[in-house]
């Protein structure tokens, strides 16, 4: 059955059609004759009545680099009576926008289906909801004290430190054992952010990849091994990244066993794991990408598996 999809995400006009995960989903969704709505996370309006509404345009998509979409005019949609699922395809930051959106749109869900689910969403943060696996990863700290963090590299040595809500390896910084810009660096992270910092101990074996895995509804549909550029520790596609064909191995699919029931009751529907060296280093909800590099390398169709899952729902 066609189905009236909104998408909540950022300008059509920046989409690298390439790689970009959105839109790749929006192709699979088309092809089985779901019509979209694209709009701004700032259009939304919550009225008197309980209604949220939002400033939204009809818009198609195709593969033609240079002429990857087409807008219809701006209409204003109800998205509890007009529209069956909404897509809450954004990119972070995961700031105060991004979780009033997530308060606005929880009025609407279940009636409309948004995935992921923005409760769960809101609750689950990158590089918080992680630490409930914290058997799987690597030892890590979080903090805004320069001195547990001397003395959580005396103990491990180098160590990795990035901003609890950055994405796209934004601002990760390597310090090794040696390194005398620490008390610098915790004090800009200070200044930059409100939020405490994250601190890991380096996994060498990030020279060998950072594999990014795809869950659908709790299952594991593939995986992307990152690697990263010469000189370089920071293995995203956003900075320079490659990609390579990478099966699961024994370790990562214990930690989708692990991750998959929680998922799924959170309705996490659509869900990227980052692993380095068997290591589990975040659980990406707010807006995972990696789909159109999985499916290139391994001939799969995650989009038709997300739509699956979707249409499972309603």
């Amino acid at each position: 059955m066609p189905l009236n999809i909104a998408v909540q995400m950022d300008p059509m006009e920046k989409v690298n059609i390439a790689g970009d995960s959105s839109f790749a989903i929006m192709l699979a969704g088309q092809a089985r004759d779901h019509s979209f709505w694209h709009y701004d996370v700032g259009e939304l309006t919550y009225h008197a009545d309980g209604r949220l509404t939002t400033r939204a345009r009809p818009v198609t998509v195709q593969r033609v680099e240079g002429n990857h979409h087409s807008f219809g005019d701006f209409e204003n949609i109800d998205l509890r009576a007009d529209i069956d699922v909404v897509l809450m395809r954004q990119d972070p930051p995961f700031d105060l926008s991004y979780i009033t959106a997530t308060h606005l749109l929880e009025r609407i869900h279940p009636d409309t289906l948004v995935v992921n689910d923005p409760a769960s969403v809101r609750n689950a943060p990158e590089k918080l909801f992680v630490l409930d696996f914290a058997d799987f990863m690597p030892p890590t700290m979080i903090t805004r004290s320069l001195d547990d963090t001397r003395a959580f590299q005396r103990e491990h040595g180098a160590i990795v430190v990035k901003p609890l809500y950055g994405n796209a390896g934004s601002a990760v910084f390597f310090v090794g054992e040696e390194d005398r810009n620490l008390a610098a660096l915790t004090e800009l992270f200070g200044d930059v952010w409100v939020e405490p910092f994250m601190v890991q101990a380096f996994l060498p074996d990030v020279s060998q990849g950072d594999k990014r895995i795809i869950l659908v509804d709790g299952e594991p549909t593939g995986g992307v091994n990152r690697l990263p550029k010469k000189g370089e520790i920071r293995s995203n596609f956003a900075v320079g990244g490659s990609g390579a064909a990478s099966e699961l191995t024994p370790r990562e699919l214990e930690i989708c066993e692990a991750l998959g029931p929680e998922l799924k009751k959170r309705g996490l529907l659509f869900v990227g794991i980052d692993v380095i060296g068997g290591y589990l280093t975040e659980i990406n909800v707010t807006s995972p990408t990696g789909i159109v590099s999985i499916d290139a390398f391994n001939g799969t169709d995650t989009g038709a598996k997300i739509w699956d899952a979707i249409e499972s729902k309603l």
